[in-house]
């Protein structure tokens, strides 16, 4: 792909979200023209990119009459039409992340059984088609509390899990196919980020912590570089590259881990793009994750994975009790506090735990970003200009 550094060379992205923005952002210094397909006009990409196309990531007709405006097609989000992709696909359109994967990964009882067939350590589980069958499951005592319940398709930002502590909870039960696994006694939650591009290279970020805000089941605050032990990283390090090996994939493989009380590594989820625990390479890494994951899907070769500095990225979330047009506050005090990066993506509208930003806190002192973290998240908030009801 020597077609690099013109702007004859068109890249579409499905989907017009944050990463969406952020990966134009990156192509933009390469002078690529970029493509956004996405149904709000308002999309945080759509006003970045060099031609935003109206249209839904999962309408066939959609993403198939955008497909063919391309030369290169990738997406920041799972939930696009497969029948179009691989009808694209079967034409000569250029698709990484291949959909092939995608669809894989879309299917959580897929992924779930691609681990088992591979011998890739994750949590025991089982699927179950319905509710019903699950809550006899249950009877017949062939579940055991406590178990966390993902439905197999459509969960995305924390939406589609219920953890079931015990019968109480039940009601809590979701309704379609689901994955059923034991409850891991998570001692730390961890992430890799791996990139492959076709001629096989595979490069890995730094592994990074992340601690979950309970309610909104999100990413609260993220740490590089982690605090689990050298065995522990290199161990998640070695998982990730060979998962992303095994789906001969080209582009980017987030990998979300747990470590269990015994300090076992073992695999939750992946996804197939840029991603939440990636978003502090911007400045931390020498290589963002998104700069990466264009060399990925370009074929070419694989930037450094280095860290520049320590940091601790937030998620910027909507307040609870406000819904409506965007209202940030702190912002000039949280730019006053050394090494405070902040990005927002742009939506007009928030809603309550609605990623509306990230901060990236930079220090050669995590201890230092960590406080300094603490004192943005203190500042920081989300509202609007007409509270809600």
């Amino acid at each position: 792909m020597e077609r690099l550094v013109t702007s004859n060379l068109k890249l579409g992205i499905i989907a017009g979200g944050q990463l969406g923005k952020m990966l134009i952002q990156e192509a933009s210094k390469w002078d690529i023209t970029t493509y956004v397909l996405d149904n709000d006009e308002n999309c945080p990409a759509g006003s970045i990119a060099s031609y935003y196309i109206k249209g839904s990531n999962t309408d066939f007709q959609s993403v198939y009459h955008f497909g063919k405006m391309v030369d290169v097609l990738t997406f920041e989000i799972e939930n696009v039409n497969i029948e179009a992709l691989k009808m694209l696909k079967s034409e000569g359109i250029r698709i990484a992340p291949d959909p092939e994967i995608l669809e894989l990964i879309q299917d959580k009882g897929l992924q779930k059984e691609f681990y088992k067939q591979n011998g890739i350590p994750t949590s025991p589980f089982e699927i179950y088609g319905s509710k019903n069958e699950i809550l006899n499951a249950i009877e017949m005592g062939e579940i055991k509390f406590p178990f966390v319940q993902k439905l197999r398709r459509g969960g995305y930002d924390g939406r589609g899990v219920s953890i079931i502590n015990d019968k109480n909870d039940l009601e809590n039960l979701l309704s379609g196919s689901s994955v059923i696994e034991e409850k891991v006694d998570v001692e730390k939650e961890i992430a890799v980020i791996a990139a492959r591009n076709r001629k096989g290279e595979i490069k890995c970020f730094p592994v990074v912590e992340m601690h979950f805000d309970a309610k909104a089941n999100l990413v609260d605050k993220l740490i590089c570089p982690s605090s689990i032990t050298a065995e522990q990283s290199e161990k998640a390090i070695s998982i990730a590259s060979e998962i992303i090996e095994l789906l001969n994939m080209e582009g980017l493989l987030a990998v979300e881990f747990f470590v269990d009380s015994s300090g076992t590594v073992i695999v939750n989820e992946i996804a197939p793009r840029p991603h939440n625990s990636g978003h502090h390479t911007i400045e931390s890494i020498i290589t963002s994750q998104f700069e990466q994951h264009l060399r990925a899907i370009l074929n070419l070769p694989l930037g450094s994975t280095e860290i520049k500095i320590p940091s601790v990225m937030i998620n910027v979330l909507g307040a609870e009790g406000y819904e409506g047009p965007v209202l940030y506050e702190g912002l000039t005090q949280c730019l006053a506090i050394e090494g405070v990066k902040i990005h927002l993506y742009g939506k007009k509208i928030t809603k309550p735990y609605r990623k509306m930003g990230h901060v990236t806190i930079l220090s050669p002192s995590i201890e230092r970003a960590l406080k300094n973290a603490e004192m943005v998240k203190q500042l920081i908030k989300v509202k609007s200009w007409k509270e809600s009801s």
